[in-house]
């Protein structure tokens, strides 16, 4: 297949595997070298190395003078799959939390030193915090970063908090790094964080860990208020037992996805009728 514009780093073996891939379509039978390579546009011993390097992987199989896909196929889509909905479970709660305190929530995740969100729920209002799905915010001056922050050992926590920040928003007020320092400690005994108008002047803030199966912190959900609306009393007395219960669903939920068996797939590969 005739490809334009793909540049010197565009792997034409790698393209032309996916094209084998495809050409089986929504064929159920086997399909002959021949069909293969001119659904796929390839000349015939091209398409017989990929054919051959395919079921060396484990994608084909030769079968009745053809070849078929193999279920291990469904790999690469269940990846995908999995991750583009994992935060869609966080949805649920996050609405949980707007309709209990008529305030924003959202999770984000750490990358680098900073927090990119994953998921976000709002009720609109005439002042509210411009925060997006895919926004990324210095993580030592939200709450989400800080909570994320303040699982890390110290060697990882150093090598975060030196890696520049890419975020296009800058903080309102930013404390000294001894500060955070010793912050990161109080949030890490008493298991969230709050923001008074740090990143943002007139938000307030509240997070708490998002833990997998193993109590590992994967990211952190959050809520933030206005402040003409939510006095920082309310939000570090009255919000945190609401938080914490949104973490903790949202992170069984995560476990419950992550732990869904990805190898199945490939032990019944290959297997006949007789073996499974």
């Amino acid at each position: 297949m005739a490809r334009e514009n793909t540049g010197p780093d565009f792997i034409e073996a790698l393209a032309r595997g996916l094209d084998v891939i495809r050409s089986f379509g929504v064929h159920r039978r086997p399909m002959s070298l021949s069909e293969i390579a001119g659904e796929s546009s390839l000349a015939r011993p091209t398409a017989r190395r990929v054919l051959l390097t395919l079921e060396h992987l484990g994608y084909v199989r030769p079968a009745d003078g053809g070849f078929t896909l193999t279920p291990r196929v469904l790999e690469l889509g269940v990846a995908y799959t999995l991750s583009a909905g994992l935060w869609d479970v966080a949805q649920p709660y996050l609405w949980d939390l707007v309709r209990s305190t008529n305030q924003a929530a959202s999770v984000a995740l750490l990358d680098g030193s900073d927090i990119i969100y994953v998921a976000r729920a709002a009720v609109p209002k005439v002042v509210s915090a411009n925060i997006n799905v895919g926004m990324r915010l210095p993580a030592r001056s939200t709450a989400l970063g800080k909570v994320l922050l303040s699982s890390l050992d110290r060697d990882r926590l150093d090598k975060v908090l030196a890696t520049p920040s890419t975020a296009v928003t800058r903080p309102f007020r930013e404390q000294p790094l001894e500060n955070l320092q010793d912050e990161l400690r109080e949030i890490r005994a008493r298991g969230w964080a709050a923001t008074n108008e740090e990143m943002t002047p007139g938000v307030r803030s509240i997070a708490a860990p998002v833990r997998d199966g193993d109590a590992a912190v994967v990211a952190a959900v959050n809520l933030s208020a206005i402040a003409a609306e939510v006095t920082h009393e309310q939000m570090t007395e009255d919000f945190p037992p609401l938080v914490l219960l949104a973490a903790s669903e949202i992170g069984k939920n995560y476990a419950l996805i992550r732990n869904i068996p990805q190898t199945l797939v490939s032990e019944q590969a290959g297997r006949g009728p007789d073996q499974a």
